[in-house]
């Protein structure tokens, strides 16, 4: 399922590194609004996927890794592996966003918990435990995209395709309220870029919830239920 271990460390480093770069970068320059930022990450991800996704499978998500962990369709090592060169290849995407920007005055489109949101005339205000509770919904969505069109090996060719555009989906819900990380690299890179760590542990806890209940839900429901098939 997964080739040799430098080789898709290389390919999880590259992915990350595209994500941020493309994904935040699309948020730093603004252009597109949210439905621009949005494409630009689900883009990213379905690109990689037919890319890498036979050397890697293409987690370029630490939280991604964790939920195939706890679905045990890889082993701790690898698994913690991955999320070595994951978060290395977000800080690197980051850094080079930065360079090419000019500094960090853009923001790096780091991900933040609205502060004062007007939705049908009704300020809403995101509070770190909504916060934790959207990114791990939200993750828990695209970790189970990814197991059961992926990982499952039932939607071989348009896989990527369907993960991708649950991103998509996800980031043009979410991204109004937590920015729509679900992903402790995509949040770790421009953080650490810019100095500001506020809220972080939203951003690290949330998704990795949400992709563990998503992957024992798929070891425990769904993976059984094809075996019986």
């Amino acid at each position: 399922m997964y080739g040799k271990l430098s080789t898709s460390l290389v390919a999880e480093f590259i992915g990350t590194f595209a994500l941020i770069f493309i994904g935040a970068g699309a948020g730093a320059l603004g252009l597109g609004g949210l439905v621009g930022v949005a494409f630009a990450h689900g883009l990213v991800i379905v690109s990689f996927a037919y890319a890498y996704g036979h050397i890697s499978g293409t987690h370029i998500n630490p939280a991604v890794t964790a939920g195939v962990w706890a679905a045990g369709k890889i082993d701790a090592g690898r698994a913690i592996s991955y999320i070595v060169f994951q978060i290395l290849g977000g800080i690197a995407g980051a850094l080079l966003l930065a360079w090419a920007l000019g500094g960090t005055a853009t923001g790096l489109g780091a991900t933040k918990l609205a502060q004062s949101l007007d939705a049908g005339g009704t300020t809403i205000t995101i509070t770190p435990v909504i916060g934790f509770v959207v990114e791990a919904i939200l993750t828990f969505f695209l970790v189970n995209a990814v197991m059961n069109a992926g990982i499952s090996g039932k939607a071989t060719h348009v896989a990527g395709l369907a993960i991708g555009l649950t991103l998509t989906f996800c980031i043009l819900m979410g991204g109004p309220l937590t920015g729509a990380s679900l992903n402790p690299a995509r949040t770790i890179g421009p953080a650490l870029v810019v100095g500001d760590f506020s809220d972080i542990w939203v951003y690290l806890a949330g998704p990795v919830v949400g992709g563990v209940i998503a992957g024992l839900l798929y070891r425990g429901l769904f993976e059984e239920r094809e075996r019986k098939r």
